[in-house]
């Protein structure tokens, strides 16, 4: 037993990670609900785990990151992540939308009109924006406020770093309140600092249980979907996972523009995409998005705060979700969709995938939100959420391959200005 145990540890994390995707599909298929009830609560511990390391790693790693860089390039390099995210989901739905009206996902399937969904309610732009300074610190850490928690983060390291630096500036003042106040910011930042490594030693223990709970999740929603499913909206599946991969293509269009490394950027991102693939959740997947942006290399002050922000706001899977739904529900009533709709859906479903950061059901809530503002039948949403966790699985990956694609052009973007200012430096 023990010795089966070590073979476990010592293969490799991705290795096991698709065999328990693998597994979960056949246990799931065979097995059915009765298998998926008693694996149910190992995918419910891994969610669990990962929820548990969200506010600590994003907390400590972010106040860590800020005061490994100047403030200059904080900025810089917080105005080209808000420009990827945004470009990149506009894009997204471009690609579905051409992806869908190409193969006409829906063509020949008839509305239900007794089908009916409750959709939650969609909080809108201004108040994802008010979310972001949170009325009770605790409450945000809480809950979790993954907005109000960087935002409490990015606050503090600020303070931290300028009290450092002005207490730096002071060194050879004995009496000076800033090199007093600079001396307790350093015991802070050391503190932080350890803090944020015993919190990177515990997520190395949690990612030797992601392959068992990822075979519990995947064990689950295979069983509960079930081959009819699957069969029966099948065309809407795989124009999905076509308009993925094509946005997935872009990515890799992207990265080796700017020089980053193909091998290398997906020998890392592959785990934390498997996991998001079977989770559903960016946010859950988090803590391993983070390593792996660690292993690849990237600057802390740069992953810290893009990855977070990401995992809220970025949805690009979601975004071509939107603009796929919308063709597929298009076709199914009969209403042809013009360019003007087009365009329209472009704006709405951009705006949207932002405006709903963080809501439950947030996928439908997208979705719901564009039909109503374009004029869809809302009854096709509820045709949707039959397949919702199939198509919320490969969205939820490409988001999460999104955010660090992200973080990596930007990496590479900044390595490249730093090298054009030396260059262009006198020479002494």
């Amino acid at each position: 037993m023990t010795s089966l145990f070590r073979v476990y540890l010592d293969a490799s994390l991705i290795l096991r990670v698709t065999i328990a995707l693998v597994l979960g599909l056949a246990a799931g298929l065979l097995g059915g609900e009765t298998l998926a009830a008693w694996v149910a609560p190992l995918g419910d511990q891994l969610l669990r785990l990962l929820k548990f390391l969200i506010v600590p790693i994003v907390l400590f790693t972010l106040i860590v990151g800020i005061n490994q860089a100047e403030l200059g390039r904080l900025g810089r390099m917080g105005g080209k992540v808000f420009v990827y995210y945004v470009v990149t989901s506009a894009l997204a739905i471009v690609v579905g939308l051409a992806v869908a009206s190409l193969l006409s996902p829906g063509s020949g399937m008839t509305l239900d009109d007794s089908a009916s969904v409750a959709v939650p309610d969609n909080p809108g732009i201004v108040s994802v924006l008010l979310s972001i300074v949170p009325s009770n610190i605790v409450a945000a850490l809480a809950e979790p406020n993954l907005l109000g928690i960087i935002f409490t983060a990015f606050v503090f390291g600020i303070a931290l770093l300028k009290l450092r630096q002005r207490g730096a500036a002071t060194q050879g003042d004995a009496q000076s309140d800033d090199r007093t106040q600079g001396e307790l910011a350093e015991k802070l930042y050391g503190v932080i600092e350890g803090l944020n490594a015993v919190t990177m030693k515990v997520m190395a223990g949690v990612l030797q249980f992601v392959p068992i709970g990822v075979f519990a999740i995947v064990t689950g929603t295979v069983a509960k979907q079930g081959l009819g499913t699957i069969l029966s909206l099948g065309s809407m599946v795989l124009v999905l996972y076509l308009a993925l991969a094509v946005h997935l293509l872009l990515y890799c269009v992207l990265m080796k523009g700017f020089g980053v490394r193909l091998g290398a950027f997906f020998r890392e991102a592959r785990t934390p995409m498997a996991t998001a693939f079977a989770t559903q959740s960016s946010s859950g997947t988090l803590p391993l998005t983070l390593n792996a942006a660690q292993r690849l290399g990237l600057p802390r002050s740069l992953y810290a705060f893009s990855l977070p922000l990401g995992a809220t706001v970025n949805m690009d899977g979601a975004a071509i979700r939107i603009a796929i739904s919308a063709v597929f529900a298009a076709n199914v009533a009969g209403i042809p969709l013009d360019l003007t709709d087009m365009l329209e859906i472009v704006l709405i479903g951009t705006l949207t995938s932002i405006g709903t950061a963080g809501v439950p059901g947030a996928g439908i809530v997208m979705i719901a939100t564009v039909f109503a503002q374009v004029g869809l039948p809302i009854e096709t949403v509820a045709l949707l959420t039959s397949i919702d966790a199939l198509v919320g699985m490969g969205c939820t990956a490409l988001n999460v391959t999104g955010d660090l694609t992200g973080s990596a052009i930007i990496a590479r973007s900044e390595a490249r200005s730093s090298d054009a200012a030396v260059a262009q430096e006198p020479a002494a």
